[in-house]
């Protein structure tokens, strides 16, 4: 993984406006310089996380603060963790097919992949996107050998393989232990390293942005050349500047 200049990371940025999450991760890693990107579509959710949260220790070094709200009182937590408290190591090519039985039913699937995040993007609801994705990773389901679709299958049977696939792939679902400080009620929240390092890098983006701006004006230096400071030498001279 290579280190992402100043201004390779706001062409990223910048190109993400408007792009969906799984866009936004591809471009992220080949501004990485991560290889196979030609493949990445096939690249499992978590293989996918662990190059995003290496490629966000590189940026931003490796200890992360986090807001999550009390579901009870709604009260505002703050954490904070190392990158390596949340890395999981698993094999790095997931298996390409899994049987599993429960309760009569066997079913084939894959693990979900990158591309299928792109598939359900649009998804209007989080069960209408659990179903997509069912979908898209469900290779074969039969009930005492008589064939099944989907959304035929039992909750507890969806369940059962959706618990599967993240012990086969433990990346691609991290969850934090939170105690609320003012009520003490203890939750689970799900980390995802796509949406929280792209709000880490809109918010630097807007920083950068506001410095380049002070810096052009005051000195009249294009956007390249103070971009290509270091940020310790753009902070100097904005201190220069506010005196």
């Amino acid at each position: 993984m290579r280190t992402v200049s100043s201004a390779g990371l706001l062409d990223v940025w910048e190109e993400g406006l408007h792009q969906v999450p799984y866009a936004r991760a591809r471009a992220l890693l080949a501004a990485g310089g991560e290889d196979a990107l030609d493949d990445l579509g096939r690249w499992s959710v978590g293989q996918l996380d662990a190059g995003l949260l290496a490629l966000r220790e590189s940026v931003f070094g490796p200890e992360i603060t986090a807001i999550s709200a009390c579901p009870s009182c709604t009260e505002r937590v703050e954490l904070s963790f190392r990158v390596s408290d949340i890395r999981f190591e698993h094999p790095s090519r997931p298996p390409e097919e899994i049987d599993f039985e429960i309760d009569e039913f066997a079913v084939r699937f894959r693990l979900p992949r990158s591309m299928d995040l792109a598939a359900i993007a649009q998804a209007g609801c989080e069960s209408e996107a659990r179903l997509l994705l069912l979908r898209e990773c469900l290779l074969s389901a039969q009930h005492r050998k008589r064939t099944v679709q989907p959304d035929e299958l039992p909750d507890h049977v969806v369940s059962a393989i959706s618990k599967e696939m993240a012990r086969l792939d433990p990346q691609a679902d991290v969850r934090l232990h939170l105690q609320c400080p003012s009520c003490e009620n203890k939750w689970e929240a799900c980390f995802d390293i796509v949406s929280f390092f792209w709000a880490e890098i809109h918010m630097w983006a807007q920083r950068v942005l506001r410095d380049v701006h002070i810096l052009a004006t005051v000195y009249h230096w294009s956007e390249a050349d103070i971009l290509a400071m270091s940020a310790a030498r753009r902070q100097a001279y904005l201190g220069l500047v506010s005196g």
